[in-house]
């Protein structure tokens, strides 16, 4: 077999790959194995029927079809590997000639990662939030922790805002009711916010026993998005009390003994979640700094299935878990389509070019992925997916996925390398010391893959 490369464009290129006939042998008896099983000649056994009766009977072109399709694959991953080229998805192949006895001569377009330079990237600069908790932050979370001790009592008065409502509701759309527009005994907190548009005005005033009727647009369910004339019974009126802020709430609602320690608590707490997200921030700015020194362009077709994806993704998953569609989500939104589009696209690039940097820094580093490390982004994963560590660890090896997770790390460590070497100050003008190696890290992964870069299947190199 020979073959040679054309580069049509820093992503894309183009293989010529001529094999003589001679190296068709194994496919062309491979060919003739498989017909032999599939048709029957009166006078000879299945699969016993001789090569020149096979001719004959099916003609030689249905043999030489099959022997090329299964030679294909075969030779392209040759051409690919002798070529040291690194091949994105799949590739679009021409049999420019076929000889029989003779020669088969075929091309292959097929996009490939771009040779990246990364150039020095130590005077990196970012300003992040600084890590600031007042005392009206501790008062929030203390308060929002007495909110969840609070005790509620029936009431005979009519309904005012922050009481806890117990009702009946009854949807009907264009005059008939909703099979799953009817709920009963549904405990409603007035001001939440947590069901339909204009159920506080409506319920507010009402006693036990009150009833109206008031139209609101649907958020869910088989009707989203349509308008909706409600129905609402209020059955009770409770009162909520919350209880005394006093070293007696610090013992029933924490493991303090009084209400100073556990604000302290608060306070330790509240500085750790901010100093995360100061990290984090670190590291989305620091990434975008990095994107800007680096010229990366991008495959086409790559981008086009990207985009695909992330649009699929919306439509069918994220969306229809919300019993939307996208017209709704956009006019929700407030975009228009053509923003919505350039918005995706600018999404898919910024990934697609964050995976080539990140990759590339990876091999530059020389940075590998140990057991533990893949583990602990494992465990971090499946708790951000609701499932548990062995579940998701026997999806993601199902699924063929462990390559994906392994660069997952892979990237965010090559991020936090890039972070070390940069200059990141507060906005009180105060050098930021990332010195959690772990909290980097991590951090450092959330940031490589926000940026929901292509699967590792778009990368790998695939047959034809």
């Amino acid at each position: 077999m020979k073959s040679a490369v054309e580069t049509l464009n820093p992503t894309r290129v183009r293989l010529s790959i001529e094999v003589p006939f001679e190296e068709l042998k194994d496919s062309l008896d491979a060919a003739y194995k498989k017909i032999n099983q599939q048709v029957t000649v009166k006078g000879f056994r299945k699969g016993k029927i001789p090569a020149r009766v096979i001719d004959q009977r099916f003609g030689r072109g249905a043999v030489l079809e099959e022997a090329v399709n299964d030679a294909l694959p075969k030779f392209y991953t040759e051409a690919v590997n002798e070529a040291e080229i690194d091949v994105l998805g799949q590739p679009e192949v021409d049999i420019t000639e076929l000889k029989d006895g003779e020669t088969l001569n075929f091309t292959a377009e097929v996009d490939v990662r771009p040779a990246i330079e990364i150039p020095d990237f130590s005077g990196i600069e970012v300003e992040v939030d600084a890590v600031e908790v007042t005392d009206e932050d501790i008062e929030k979370s203390v308060e929002q922790l007495r909110e969840r001790f609070a005790s509620t009592s029936p009431v005979e008065r009519a309904a005012e805002d922050g009481d806890v409502v117990t009702i009946d509701l009854e949807a009907k759309v264009d005059g008939e009711i909703l099979e799953d527009g009817v709920a009963s005994g549904v405990s409603y907190t007035i001001g939440s916010g947590e069901l339909l548009d204009g159920i506080d005005d409506a319920v507010k005033g009402l006693e036990a026993g009150g009833e109206t009727t008031f139209t609101s647009e649907l958020k869910g369910g088989s009707a989203a998005g349509k308008e909706a004339e409600v129905t609402v019974k209020v059955t009770q009126v409770a009162a909520r009390e919350l209880p005394e802020l006093d070293d007696d709430f610090a013992q029933l609602a924490s493991e303090f003994d009084t209400l100073d320690e556990l604000k302290a608590d608060s306070r330790k707490r509240l500085e750790n979640m901010k100093q995360y997200d100061q990290a984090t921030q670190a590291q989305e700015r620091v990434l975008e700094k990095l994107l800007e020194l680096v010229e990366v362009p991008v495959p086409e077709k790559l981008l086009e299935d990207e985009i695909n994806t992330r649009k699929h993704n919306l439509q069918h998953h994220q969306l229809g878990q919300m019993g939307l569609d996208l017209e709704k989500y956009l006019e929700i939104q407030g975009k228009t389509a053509e923003e919505f589009d350039t918005e995706t696209k600018e999404a898919a690039v910024k990934g697609i070019k964050t995976q080539f940097v990140l990759d590339e820094l990876v091999k530059q580093e020389k940075l590998n992925v140990n057991q533990e490390e893949l583990t602990e982004h494992l465990m971090r994963r499946a708790a951000s997916s609701g499932m548990s560590p062995d579940q998701f660890a026997q999806a993601v090896v199902e699924g063929g996925q462990v390559p994906l997770l392994v660069g997952e790390v892979a990237r965010g460590k090559a991020l936090a390398v890039v972070v070390e070497k940069a200059t990141v100050k507060d906005t009180n003008g105060e050098i930021v010391d990332l010195d959690d190696e772990e909290e980097e890290t991590e951090a450092a992964e959330a940031a490589a893959d926000s940026t929901d870069a292509p699967e590792a299947e778009a990368e790998e190199k695939t047959e034809a």
